[in-house]
């Protein structure tokens, strides 16, 4: 493990050129990987690792047509190597349980009916695991249970691992029965295309996540940008003014100078009207969110957003009233002038 400097503290990391992905076949050579769920992570993690060489299977809910017909036109084949979800878990030695939390909680007996003795159980989100109380996952005491988190969306997962780079995991190990636990996880995190894996608990990694999630990450990046619009607008500006102001210069360009090298290169590369401005009102946004992000954690690490989740995403009409919020969402006057926006790139001068 390389041992890294991050702001200070040094942690250690699972680097691909200290594990490379020749180790990882040869300890995944014996085994069968089931990932079940094709929705979010499971068609980007099984295509990852079936072309790295690793034996795959996947187990879908044979009702849910959309997503079947999905792994078979990704080039999984009924009967052969893809699956009912929990024929593929019987199946399996390394069961990656990808189906959405509240499908968990719905799915686990039947689920844990077919584990078998030295199995792997393996999640990318801790939720289940840390509040079994709610969820009703325990699982039992002969298996292995590992987690392997990529810090990005399915989506990302495969572009990075088809571009070449990879994205960032963390990994933990919950129980390890075999004594293999840690070699399986690594493996695991190697073969699904990760840039560098760094270490975690099934607790951190839920407790990070679901604050990450309604913070920074989606939550409060638009509701600040809801807000911003919805100011220079009232003030008198057009649409399309507003939303380049708040979101095209972002995400065309501020956010790609921070990920080449970081915000204070961004700030350093903008202009000194831009940079004095910025320097002087982040801490005012810092110290007025401050109380919110508390109150965020709070609530995570309470249980309360868990609770929220699974009797929402639980409920019959779940599908229908998420369909309605999103729509609310993308037929929002700002979000409408951001199709425009998109529409009028470059690179679709010609569609």
């Amino acid at each position: 493990m390389a041992n890294i400097d991050f702001g200070g503290t040094r942690e250690e990391v699972v680097m691909r050129d200290e594990f490379p992905l020749e180790k990882a076949r040869e300890i995944l050579k014996d085994e069968v990987v089931a990932v079940l769920g094709y929705g979010v992570q499971g068609p980007a993690q099984a295509l990852n690792m079936k072309e790295n060489g690793i034996n795959v299977i996947v187990g879908q809910w044979m009702g849910d047509e959309e997503y079947w017909e999905k792994a078979v036109q990704d080039g999984w084949e009924p009967g052969k190597t893809l699956f009912p979800l929990e024929e593929a878990a019987e199946r399996g030695t390394i069961i990656q349980y990808l189906v959405t939390d509240a499908a968990q909680m719905m799915t686990w007996p039947n689920i844990k009916s077919g584990l078998k003795e030295g199995d792997a159980l393996y999640f990318s989100h801790g939720f289940s695991i840390v509040y079994p109380d709610q969820t009703g996952i325990v699982p039992p005491e002969n298996v292995d249970v590992i987690m392997v988190a990529p810090k990005g969306s399915g989506n990302s997962v495969r572009a990075n691992f088809l571009a070449g780079s990879g994205i960032n995991s963390s990994y933990a190990v919950h129980q390890d029965y075999t004594g293999r636990a840690m070699d399986r996880t690594l493996a695991i995190g190697i073969a699904i295309g990760s840039g560098y894996l760094f270490p975690t608990t099934f607790e951190n990694e839920v407790h990070s996540d679901l604050t990450g999630e309604r913070g920074v990450l989606m939550g409060a990046l638009a509701g600040l940008m809801e807000a911003q619009y919805n100011v220079l607008r009232k003030n008198g500006h057009t649409p399309s003014e507003a939303f380049n102001e708040t979101v095209e210069e972002l995400t065309q360009s501020l956010i790609r100078l921070v990920d080449q090298n970081g915000m204070d290169w961004m700030y350093d590369n903008c202009s000194a009207t831009a940079r004095r401005g910025a320097l002087d009102w982040r801490p005012r946004f810092r110290d007025a969110v401050a109380p919110v992000f508390d109150e965020l954690y709070q609530s995570v690490i309470s249980g309360e957003e868990t609770r929220i989740v699974l009797e929402s995403n639980s409920a019959p009409d779940y599908k229908v009233k998420l369909d309605a919020e999103l729509r609310e969402m993308r037929e929002s006057e700002m979000w409408q002038a951001g199709a425009a926006v998109r529409a009028l790139r470059p690179e679709n001068w010609n569609q």
